[in-house]
């Protein structure tokens, strides 16, 4: 696999080798699988009991957890654990995320949770931690927001000051909105330290730390949500993670792996939401036929089919990226994990991107299968109730999309400024290239589709320039015109994704299944390029005006073009085979 830099693939051609959920090793299918048997026969039976709150059933669950090997697959080896790759880690957290709220109390504990402790604890904390988390006898969280700072996890006001004989740390303050809050045993409280953010592990008995009461929630109710209160906490100094002042880090890096989980997770929930939208579709009728008989219904069922589609191939794909960047660190070398984490760090735009894209696809899904529920998706005996609102919350999770937006843009226009990539040379040839016609579609099943990327990729670094230009180092300040660039970078990567993926897969397919993998394309393709065109237009009257945003409308029109001829045939072949499967056809 080559490996490219983090944002390279918005710059260049497509064509670099991708992993795709066809390539899973039996292995990897043998831990998905016993995952799902675990969430199917000990979570769903008591799904009503856990949502009532009732915890006991969340810590019995963990343990359960632990005796199966579900909680040590980041864990290193020489402590016991398996230390496996993203790729199955992903596979993991998409088959438990069909458990519901069980999902974020696993999902919590398993990464921002135990992630800490193993990219930067020292061996003594891993000794003495690891083999509990592991097991699931204690149950992790992580403590980064607070009541006055979100988004803004430097904004922070707790605070952390070493004693005179340097033995300890007494840590003030309040965090908020906290998983696993009211039940967990471990804790990685970030503070200040002076002027900068560290990380402490603190246990729960530790004197002078409480905790409040179980926040009310719109959804996920059968998860703990708590403030973390910290008076006079005395943590002993060995507790600290990584350096002091150096939190920060901490907090980002796991957030990225944090953020790529998301993406696993509401992948997997979309599916199952799916699944269960096109069953009561085929046993709901009106006006005397069942209703995935219609038009109208057949044309969700597509869109959502293809949707998950590219974000599963998405997901894996950067997975994939990840893990044989990962591979290229010396085992052996004394700061293996500061440079496994630089290789993660290198893919933030990517995993940003995965964690918007993916939690939008899954809002669109719950809130069709709720269309496809009618009167009945309102009502709470029914699942398409739970799942929408489940879902609203992993727009906010790891980050709010706002923010990830920003992220993504503002990060790509960093890198080049600091000559990481050459962003400056590409922005060059894509304002040349838009003076000219659009790319011919190529030969291979594909060829409009790479057309088409080429022509996003074009425009989305055209406008970048653009905007670089016009704001200068305001451009940071400027968050409509981050968000609009970066709503076309997501549907750069969305796309590509697909279409490698469906290029890959496509010479094993053959008949029908040949036929939904190029409709799933053609059907995701032409809602990406009408999102990319409508945020490359806004992007323009941002940033241009007269004759010029004139002559800037007129080649974003021409170069995110997509002929998708056949269109509505695709869409109803697509959801036929949805209707007849009654479920995600690719899995």
């Amino acid at each position: 696999m080559k490996l490219l830099k983090g944002a390279e693939s918005l710059l260049g051609a497509t064509g670099e080798e991708v992993f795709t959920p066809e390539d899973f090793s039996d292995e990897q299918k043998q831990i998905g699988g016993t995952t799902e048997e675990f969430v199917v026969k000990e979570v769903l039976p008591h799904l009503d009991e856990i949502e009532q709150q009732k915890f006991e059933l969340n810590i019995a669950l963990m343990k359960k957890c632990g005796e199966l090997g579900l909680l040590m697959l980041d864990a290193p080896k020489e402590y016991g654990g398996l230390e496996l790759d993203k790729v199955t880690n992903m596979l993991m957290t998409e088959k438990i995320s069909q458990a519901g709220s069980f999902s974020v109390t696993f999902s919590a504990h398993t990464g921002i949770g135990t992630l800490p402790l193993v990219y930067y604890g020292t061996r003594e904390l891993k000794e003495k931690y690891l083999p509990k988390i592991m097991s699931g006898e204690w149950i992790a969280a992580y403590c980064l927001t607070e009541p006055g700072s979100g988004s803004d996890a430097l904004g922070a006001k707790s605070t952390a000051e070493l004693t005179p004989d340097k033995k300890f740390y007494v840590l003030n303050g309040t965090k908020q909105f906290i998983s696993n809050g009211g039940f967990a045993n471990i804790y990685t409280i970030f503070a200040k330290t002076g002027k900068e953010l560290s990380a402490f592990l603190v246990e729960r008995d530790t004197p002078g730390l409480s905790f409040g009461h179980e926040e009310k929630k719109m959804g996920i109710k059968g998860s703990s949500t708590t403030q973390v209160i910290m008076q006079n906490v005395k943590v002993p100094a060995g507790n600290l993670l990584g350096e002091e002042g150096k939190g920060h880090k901490i907090a980002f890096n796991v957030l990225n792996i944090g953020r790529l989980k998301l993406g696993a997770g509401v992948t997997g929930a979309a599916k199952v939401a799916l699944a269960d939208g096109i069953k009561y579709a085929n046993q709901r009728k009106q006006f005397g036929k069942v209703i995935s008989g219609f038009g109208a219904i057949k044309e969700k069922i597509a869109d959502m089919t293809a949707a998950i589609f590219a974000s599963e191939a998405l997901v894996y794909r950067l997975a994939g990226m990840i893990d044989a960047r990962v591979e290229t660190v010396d085992r052996s070398s004394p700061d293996y994990y500061k440079l496994y984490q630089k290789g993660i760090e290198e893919y933030a735009i990517e995993c940003a991107i995965s964690k918007v894209f993916c939690s939008e696809v899954l809002a669109g899904v719950v809130s069709d299968v709720l269309q496809l529920y009618g009167g009945y998706g309102y009502i709470q005996d029914y699942p398409a109730e739970r799942y929408y609102r489940d879902e609203r919350i992993n727009r906010i999770f790891e980050g709010t999309n706002e923010i990830n937006r920003m992220l993504v843009s503002g990060t790509v226009m960093g890198r080049g400024h600091k000559g990481d990539i050459p962003l400056k040379e590409s922005v060059s040839a894509a304002v040349d290239a838009l003076k000219g016609e659009p790319a011919a579609p190529g030969s291979g099943p594909f060829g409009a589709e790479k057309a088409l990327l080429a022509g996003m990729k074009n425009v989305f670094l055209a406008l970048t320039g653009g905007a670089m230009r016009k704001f200068l180092f305001s451009i940071k300040d400027e968050q409509e015109v981050l968000i609009a660039l970066a709503d076309i970078a997501v549907n750069i990567f969305a796309l590509e994704s697909a279409v490698l993926r469906a290029e890959k897969i496509l010479p094993k397919l053959s008949g029908d299944r040949k036929t939904c993998a190029q409709a799933a394309v053609k059907v995701f393709a032409f809602a990406s390029a009408e999102k990319a065109s409508s945020a490359a237009r806004r992007s323009a009257a941002y940033i241009r005006d007269g004759k010029d945003l004139d002559q800037l409308l007129a080649a974003i029109g021409k170069h995110c073009a997509y002929r998708a001829e056949g269109l509505l045939k695709a869409k109803r072949q697509l959801a036929d085979a949805a209707i007849e499967a009654e479920k995600f056809i690719f899995a």
